[in-house]
């Protein structure tokens, strides 16, 4: 597998707290907005729409231009720097007890095209269009891909090594409680270790960043055939990326709710869902997280002020087809589309999607506020279902998988045109 070391742009440590921020993706407009008063917070470059009156068209020409400005301004000042030599670098985050280290590099957009970093989701148009404006306009990745493999023992045993021997750059909490360390690997020896691992590395897998990946890759198109550019390091080619072993990743839940039963009464809905599902009550009312599913294939019900436990019954699915034994898709083909009515998930206005990060108290709330009429809560997806869905080239139901913790901004950026 190809990856690349490159000279990084990273806030000067006496600021990056106040700079990096969620991903671009992860907040809505009005929670960006919240970021508007810190003049440091990258939220400024990835969702410059904050610094304009609210209802300004997101999309206009005007906000691409103001994220180069605002990204321009944090490099005069001093605040963002670039690496003078090519690096790797190895960004770790600890959530509670769980830890993930990612070794951070550029990748060919070449691979890309080619599947040798494996998809599993669908892209939309319009948010390809959106990140591919802001990358040609910025002439940075401003984000990286979020990339992981199945194992390299050497990699792995490497990186843990260079962890104890070499102090961090940064190591910063950030106000959701999550630890975030930074190391440079800049010597030479070291990465060549590093270069030779991956050569036994076959394929790489997108956890998160689909849309991030297409746009690199519209980017790196238009800087090789419109704007002609003809870096011998082929530098606009390449995208940022953060690479973690599998078995560090930790996917939640992805919930749903759904604004109306159809026309049916809590009653009548139950009575449907029976005929494929099996129903338990559930008794946990303290704590909500306790009314999650414990098992594949089983899916937790709030209506009306009550949890169920629905337990599939044999025969709704094929469980020799990894698609269509997908939770999410179960769910889909006994109840949503069925019963419920929701007929394209991406584009049905009936029906939204709740991260896991939020809990069941967040199902809760948006059920007893009349938002919802119900909310279903799902066991979440395995990364080896994960895996066999990217390896068959097929495709995951949309709001399939939730990775926590989320890879900040503004840490460390790649630079594709000089």
């Amino acid at each position: 597998m190809r990856i690349y070391p490159f000279k990084g742009w990273r806030p000067d440590p006496n600021v990056v707290d106040k700079i990096i921020s969620p991903p671009y993706d992860v907040v809505s407009t009005e929670e960006a907005r919240e970021f508007a008063s810190n003049p440091y917070s990258f939220m400024h470059v990835v969702r410059s729409e904050i610094d304009f009156p609210e209802g300004h068209d997101p999309y206009a020409p005007e906000i691409y231009e103001k994220a180069l400005q605002n990204l321009n301004n944090l490099k005069e000042k001093g605040f963002l720097k670039r690496d003078q030599k090519r690096n790797f670098y190895l960004y770790q985050q600890v959530m509670g007890k769980h830890v993930q280290t990612g070794l951070v590099a550029t990748c060919h957009i070449q691979d890309y095209i080619d599947n040798n970093i494996k998809k599993h989701e669908l892209t939309r148009k319009e948010k390809e269009k959106d990140r591919t404006t802001h990358i040609i306009t910025t002439k940075h990745n401003t984000g990286p891909v979020f990339l992981f493999y199945k194992e390299n023992v050497q990699l792995e045993q490497f990186i843990e090594e260079f962890i104890k021997q070499h102090e961090p750059v940064y190591n910063v909490t950030t106000e959701d409680n999550i630890k975030h360390v930074f190391w440079i690997v800049e010597n030479e020896e070291d990465k060549n270790k590093i270069l030779q691992y991956f050569e036994s590395i076959e394929c790489l897998y997108i956890a998160d960043g689909h849309h991030r990946a297409a746009s690199s890759v519209n980017a790196g198109k238009y800087f090789m055939n419109e704007a002609k550019i003809e870096n011998e390091d082929e530098d606009h080619l390449h995208f940022l990326s953060i690479i973690f072993p599998a078995k560090q990743l930790y996917i939640l839940d992805y919930n749903r709710i759904v604004m109306d039963l159809n026309g049916l009464t809590t009653e009548e809905f139950l009575n449907k869902v029976k005929e494929k599902f099996e129903i338990i009550e559930q008794s946990a009312k303290n704590n909500p997280d306790e009314n999650k599913p414990k098992n594949l294939h089983e899916i937790s019900i709030y209506i009306e002020g009550k949890w169920y436990l629905l337990k599939s019954k044999p025969g709704i699915f094929d469980e020799n087809d990894i698609l269509d034994s997908l939770d999410v898709n179960i769910l889909y083909k006994n109840i949503l589309n069925p019963i419920l009515g929701i007929g394209d998930p991406r584009t049905d206005k009936r029906i939204d999607f709740v991260g896991g990060i939020r809990g069941y108290k967040e199902l809760e709330k948006l059920v007893n506020s009349g938002k919802a009429k119900v909310a279903f809560g799902m066991y979440p997806t395995t990364i080896e279902q994960l895996m066999e869905v990217s390896d068959r080239n097929m495709t995951m139901p949309p709001k399939s998988t939730w990775f926590e913790p989320k890879l900040r901004s503004g840490l460390i950026l790649h630079q594709l045109v000089d």
